[in-house]
């Protein structure tokens, strides 16, 4: 039987590290029909973050995802081409309500004294920030195929955001071995943030 899942919008708090990479094109995972890679001085740009979604939110559960900045026409927005979570109720719901290709994973987030944070047999990241960063409201768009179409789903976000040192390892062999060796252009620290996913 799977997994119960709470109907969307889903309202998550928590902290996480997010780094952004330079990416040639032909590196990228496949993308929904209908979007394209936004392309920067010739190269596609991924994201990848390690979030801890804390108690006296939705759902509390940790998550490491993998994700491509895309266009659909003028609209920019985020494709997650990998996601792991430790929450069945999570994976269930990212799936059937967004089409996200959530899959279960071990994952532990340390958030202090230094943000360390595992997913056992595919990444780990250790990060430090600098200073006390400054309020970062956000709205943007997911697009992923849900169902057999393109699908959007709205995303609001709030809380600081700081620049941090973000060191990467990947699995040799694991699913994101694709970006060893890569260098991220920018680490960011987000702290004591609310999200909004959806409804769409």
């Amino acid at each position: 039987m799977d997994a119960e899942y709470p109907p969307e919008p889903w309202d998550l708090h928590g902290h996480g590290c997010v780094s952004l990479w330079k990416a040639q094109r032909d590196m990228l995972p496949p993308l929904p029909p209908g979007v394209r890679p936004v392309i920067a001085f010739g190269h596609a740009v991924v994201a990848t973050a390690f979030v801890d979604y804390l108690p006296g939110g939705l759902l509390p559960y940790r998550e490491l995802l993998a994700a491509v900045v895309v266009r659909d026409g003028f609209r920019i927005g985020l494709s997650i081409t990998h996601i792991w979570v430790d929450s069945p109720a999570s994976m269930a719901g990212g799936r059937e309500l967004w089409g996200i290709p959530k899959e279960l994973a071990e994952l532990t987030v340390i958030p202090a004294p230094a943000f360390a944070a595992t997913a056992t047999g595919i990444a780990e990241a250790r990060h430090s920030s600098y200073g006390r960063g400054v309020p970062a409201p956000i709205a943007g768009s997911v697009f992923q195929t849900l169902r057999g179409a393109l699908a959007r789903t709205p995303v609001r976000m709030s809380g600081r955001v700081r620049v941090a040192k973000v060191g990467w390892k990947f699995a040799p062999d694991g699913p994101l071995s694709w970006l060893e060796g890569l260098t991220p252009v920018l680490g960011l620290s987000v702290v004591s943030f609310r999200m909004r996913f959806g409804p769409r």
